[in-house]
């Protein structure tokens, strides 16, 4: 169970980011907002390859092991950060498609917490 929720919760994660480059997400981030749009965007989705790795790599211990736990942590806070940035100027997460997403991964990330210190 442990690892369906944490599988599920990278999946989810993952298609978030899909969704974060068609919703010009580098446009929101403290480190990628002053770029030039079409650096910005560059930087954006170049950036994602050695998170993504990182994200593989590590998880390859379990969903038990630190990384796991702390990247369920990151989807909560994630959630939260799109809370509160949701009426910035250039946030684009307006669908339902995406909000369903973005919500998914915190629950995931939290129900993949709760089952790893729980049991």
């Amino acid at each position: 169970m442990k690892s369906y929720l944490y599988w599920s919760m990278v999946a989810a994660l993952f298609t978030h980011e899909l969704d974060a480059v068609k919703r010009h997400e580098w446009r929101i981030l403290p480190l990628t907002s002053f770029l030039p749009e079409k650096i910005g965007e560059q930087v954006f989705i170049w950036a994602h390859a050695p998170l993504f790795f990182v994200v593989l790599w590590y998880s390859l211990d379990g969903p038990q092991a630190c990384f796991a736990m702390g990247l369920s942590i990151f989807a909560m806070i994630h959630l939260a950060l799109h809370l509160l940035l949701r009426d910035h100027p250039a946030n684009e997460f307006k669908s339902f498609s995406s909000w369903a997403i973005i919500t998914l991964t915190g629950l995931l990330g939290s129900a993949h917490l709760l089952s790893v210190t729980l049991i």
